[in-house]
């Protein structure tokens, strides 16, 4: 188990069973005015929140999310995961790995009032296209020199 916390067990089985369908139930952990923040997206509201992860089922096939580690602490938690998926089309034979953490905070209600993803880009995901791979992985390597 993870967390003891219910409002975190929620979100977890949410988060790990994530598919189209299940969208239907942002409100049951999102409040109306929760904010989403990632490195691609800011987002305010349902809408908001729905259309990041309805654009991840688009452009991706099979995403999933593994939760490895819980903190909760207050009205605060944070969630260490590990975000699975492939690429649409040719190159997404092989399953890639995200690896990130979640910062939630929650409503006196037990919803979502914040959700922040903190994650790497340009490790995580730009090092593994086959153009700008390439790059990255060289302008890594000069900053390091």
């Amino acid at each position: 188990m993870l967390s003891e916390d219910p409002r975190v067990q929620g979100l977890i089985q949410w988060f790990e069973h994530l598919q189209p369908e299940s969208l239907s139930l942002l409100e049951t952990f999102y409040t109306p005015e929760a904010r989403f923040k990632d490195p691609f997206n800011q987002v305010q509201g349902y809408d908001g929140i729905r259309a990041v992860f309805e654009h991840m089922f688009r452009a991706l096939r099979e995403p999933r999310f593994v939760v490895h580690e819980a903190v909760v602490q207050g009205d605060s938690a944070f969630l260490v995961w590990d975000f699975l998926f492939h690429f649409q089309g040719a190159g997404g034979s092989t399953e890639q790995c995200v690896r990130g953490a979640t910062h939630f905070k929650f409503a006196p209600d037990g919803r979502v009032v914040l959700h922040r993803d903190y994650w790497d880009a340009a490790e995580e995901l730009y090092e593994k296209l086959p153009v700008v791979g390439s790059l990255m992985r060289w302008l890594k390597r000069r900053a390091s020199t």
